[in-house]
């Protein structure tokens, strides 16, 4: 299984060497230890749905998009919806952020899951970061290593 941290974002947005970009990087090289993990930027909502729609492969991709509208899960929840995927079989999954306008209905619908990270409002930088540690971490839960301390 390949998990994909996606977003959409200005191309001009975003800096490669943002104390933020680092973190997300260092989180993304530490999950990829477990599972293939790539990071993987849209410049917008239609650019995101084709990469999904072009990458077909034995499965469906998996697509999570994050929104302040979406379940809340804990850690443990979401190594539970990855443990599931995996074990379906699951061989893309796409967590993304989206642009910052909001997600379109059109891709609410086409979403499998609509995740929130909770009631505050993130800039994508540190979006991207929390996310990139709960792959992480929800991998290390999958695989019983004492990073996460179940608190």
């Amino acid at each position: 299984m390949t998990i994909y941290l996606g977003a959409v974002t200005a191309r001009g947005g975003r800096s490669k060497a943002s104390a933020a970009a680092s973190l997300t990087w260092e989180y993304v090289e530490r999950a990829s230890r477990y599972t293939a993990v790539e990071s993987i930027h849209f410049s917008d909502e239609r650019s995101l749905f084709t990469w999904v729609d072009k990458g077909k492969g034995r499965t469906d991709c998996f697509v999570i998009l994050l929104d302040s509208a979406g379940q809340q899960h804990s850690s443990e929840e979401i190594a539970s919806v990855l443990t599931k995927l995996r074990d379906d079989g699951k061989q893309r999954v796409l967590l993304a952020i989206g642009p910052a306008s909001g997600w379109s209905e059109d891709s609410r619908k086409r979403a499998n899951l609509l995740l929130s990270l909770g009631r505050i409002t993130l800039p994508h930088e540190l979006a991207a970061v929390v996310l990139a540690e709960q792959i992480y971490r929800a991998l290390t839960i999958i695989a019983g290593h004492p990073y996460h301390c179940g608190h």
